[in-house]
């Protein structure tokens, strides 16, 4: 025989039992489809009923929502009715909306009827005289005679006393006819109440019962009011046709309302579906086998080994790591051909993957560095803050004793001019390690742009042509207003410095969402709605290695004496902190563009309290609790506080001043750090602090904290002074914190 018979012999033979097991497996697809549909008829009920119950529970909501409206609260029937007949045109699923007065009688109603009704003998009425939440009662309704299902809910004064009930009567038929259409007429619906009587009838041909008539005493009422005892009814009719059927269970609020939903289906249908599947798997074997065959004879007579040694040659070159080998074409049609193409692109798809692991390691390396350097920048600038706090509030001491000499005085101002700029630095600093005191607000950022605008177009010069873009209906954000002023002056200053020879700049406003491929300059993408702030100039650009540090702290291109290089890293650090993201597009000879994103406000803006009158009163003599645990600080705070006539208990850590605060005596206010050692922060302490003495008053300092100051439970609006500090801001923040109204 030739080798071409022998393969086919082969290939039949090793057939054969697969081909059985194949069979046997279908015969059980076959089985299991059966058992699939009829789950299906349960899982539709459910759905059906869950839907039902979606539908009770949203009108539950509206009923809360109309029982608090005025136009309710009236004994104008015609107002009443209209302001009813207007909500059920927002509601078409319900047939009517009504109002019953605790007599029973029928008060106004979304038809208008203008009739009159004794609703007493009604179960949902009766039931919403006893009941706090809403009643049901599936019904035809006495106004239009529909098949509804009753929602009632009682509306009660302050006092208790029952005003009215609202009954909305959710239409049943139109219920039923949407799913049967989303079941695209394959599954059959009944609605039944638990007396037998039927409220929607299926739309089917095999169903006899009409709407209204009863099935009482049926094996399909028993099975529906006790779906526990067996999964599925079967129900022949007198043609001799069998219909199988499912009931929703037991855990629907429709069902403990005595409405039971049923989805049924055709017996033959069923297993016709599950026979016409079988049919369709036994034709795909009959053809894969056939197919088989023939590739096994085509495969015989075309000789295979060159492309077999083209194959081995790609894989020894993929083995020795060259992802750039090819199978160069033309390609041999079938498997050795799709292997072939195969091989091709997994290499190509193994070099991309090479290229994106390299990307993303630079930019990982480029966020680690990063935030690196927010960590060393934060611990400095926080250690700085305190040095800067003593520093600045000696140097006053100075000032003040040394006022009858001109030049030791002068250098007592010079020392706390130096310490200001030393905390303009870590401001700076805070800002790119993103632990800077922020005071966001609920702002319109156009507004804000708007008022800038003066001073901005000042700032550039006449020889740049200045453009502001704003969008309409720009979403509300919540950002610090002095902080976002900085950031846009800190561009527009960046930008005069690239257009030496005058340009054009746009500021521009809009909203943007932002997707998975939306990348901020450290390569991180964070999906959302924003408000995209943007400063393009036309300047001379960076290249992309400038560009790719541009945001480093004290980094800088400008010339030594005319910049400190925390601009940019400033901004970075800002809107990071914002929770929102920075892109940058740079190219030399073709300008900048610098984009900042702040996330949407979710909620609506709180309106903005009153600002509080200015303390006139600087000097006091309660006594304050100074908690701090650099020692330097506390004793500069201790001493002027002392200065300013108050009475000073000092202690290094929260637990020492706990164990105070629970001894006998007098103390007015907790000043207190916000960050301190020893796994009690500012906030905790003054929690703990308000509950041992409720009447305590809080005020906070820092010199820096990762969030913004979150006030605890009881401890009421958190005052904050911000490190370093003068002497008349602590003495007018004390007396504000004093002065404030007891919680």
């Amino acid at each position: 025989m030739s080798l071409r018979t022998r393969l086919l012999i082969l290939v039949i033979a090793a057939m054969l039992v697969p081909a059985g097991l194949v069979g046997v497996r279908f015969v059980q697809n076959r089985s299991s489809d059966i058992n699939a549909a009829l789950a299906n008829l349960t899982a539709a009920a459910d759905e059906i009923a869950g839907d039902l119950d979606e539908k009770i529970q949203g009108t539950a909501q509206l009923h809360y929502g109309l029982s608090r409206a005025r136009d309710l609260d009236t004994r104008d029937k015609a107002a009443c009715s209209a302001f009813l007949s207007d909500v059920r045109e927002e509601y078409p699923q319900f047939t009517g909306i009504l109002t019953i007065d605790p007599d029973g009688r029928l008060f106004c109603d979304s038809l208008r009827t203008n009739r009159t009704l004794d609703l007493r003998d009604r179960a949902y009425f009766k039931q919403a005289l006893v009941s706090p939440g809403v009643a049901l009662e599936p019904v035809f309704g006495r106004l239009t005679g529909i098949s509804v299902l009753q929602i009632a809910y009682p509306v009660r004064s302050e006092a208790g006393a029952l005003k009215l009930i609202l009954l909305a009567s959710f239409n049943l038929r139109k219920f039923a006819e949407f799913h049967h259409k989303r079941l695209l007429g394959e599954k059959d619906i009944l609605l039944v109440d638990g007396k037998g009587t039927v409220l929607v009838a299926p739309s089917g041909g095999g169903w006899t019962e009409p709407v209204g008539g009863s099935i009482a005493g049926s094996e399909l009422l028993r099975f529906a009011a006790t779906p526990d005892q067996k999964a599925f009814q079967e129900v022949t009719d007198r043609e001799g046709r069998t219909q199988v059927w499912a009931v929703a269970a037991r855990s629907s609020l429709a069902r403990n309302a005595g409405l039971y939903i049923l989805v049924g289906r055709s017996k033959d249908g069923l297993v016709a579906a599950a026979n016409r599947r079988l049919y369709e798997d036994m034709a795909i074997l009959a053809v894969a086998s056939l197919l088989l065959l023939a590739a096994v004879w085509i495969l015989a007579t075309v000789s295979v080994g060159r492309q077999v040694g083209r194959l081995a040659a790609m894989a020894k070159k993929l083995g020795r790591g060259d992802l750039s080998a090819r199978i160069s074409p033309p390609h041999p049609r079938g498997e050795l051909g799709g292997l072939m193409t195969l091989l091709n692109d997994t290499a190509e798809s193994l070099q991309q993957q090479r290229a994106d692991i390299a990307d993303l390691s630079q930019k990982l390396s480029q966020s680690q560095k990063m935030e690196a350097m927010g960590q060393l920048t934060g611990g400095v600038a926080h250690d700085f803050n305190n040095l800067l706090t003593v520093i600045l509030g000696n140097s006053e001491h100075l000032a003040d004793r040394l006022a009858g000499d001109r030049e030791l005085h002068r250098i007592a101002g010079d020392i706390a001019t130096a310490a200001e700029r030393g905390s303009d630095l870590t401001r700076s600093l805070l800002a790119f390690a993103r632990k800077q005191p922020l005071r966001p607000r609920d702002i319109d950022i156009a507004g804000k742009l708007l008022d800038m605008e003066p001073l901005l177009r000042r700032s550039l010069g006449e020889h740049i042509e200045c453009t502001f873009a704003l969008d309409a209906d720009l979403w509300m954000t919540s950002v610090d207003p002095g902080q976002l002023a900085t950031a846009l002056l800190n561009l527009v200053l960046n930008a005069r410095d690239a257009l030496p020879d005058g340009g054009k700049l746009t500021v521009e406003a809009r909203n943007i969402s932002l997707g998975e491929t939306d990348l901020d300059v450290n390569g991180e993408s964070r999906p959302g709605d924003y408000v995209m702030v943007a400063v393009t100039d036309t300047g001379t650009g960076m290249s992309a290695e400038v560009a790719g540090r541009a945001f480093e702290p004290f980094f800088t291109t400008k010339e030594v004496g005319k910049g400190t290089g925390l601009g940019l890293s400033m901004v970075y650090g800002f809107v990071r902190q914002s929770g929102g993201l920075v892109q940058m597009q740079s190219e030399p000879g073709h300008g900048t563009v610098v984009k900042l994103f702040f996330p949407r406000l979710a909620a609506a803006p709180a309106e903005e309290p009153a600002p509080g009158e200015q303390a006139v009163v600087s000097e006091g003599n309660e006594t304050i609790l100074v908690v701090e645990d650099d020692d330097m600080v506390r004793a500069y705070v201790e001493s002027e506080l002392k200065a300013l006539g108050y009475r000073v208990l000092a202690r290094s850590n929260g637990p020492a001043a706990l164990d105070l605060l629970r001894q006998r005596g007098d103390i007015h206010l907790l000043f207190t750090d916000v960050v301190m050692p020893g796994g009690m922060f500012g906030p905790e302490l003054a929690r703990q602090a308000v509950q041992l003495r409720p009447g305590l008053k809080v005020l906070f300092t820092s010199g820096y904290t990762q969030n913004p100051v979150k006030t605890p439970d009881g401890v009421g609006d958190a005052r904050i002074l911000t490190k370093p500090f003068r002497r008349k801001d602590l003495a007018a923040m004390l007396r504000a914190a004093l002065s404030a109204p007891p919680r």
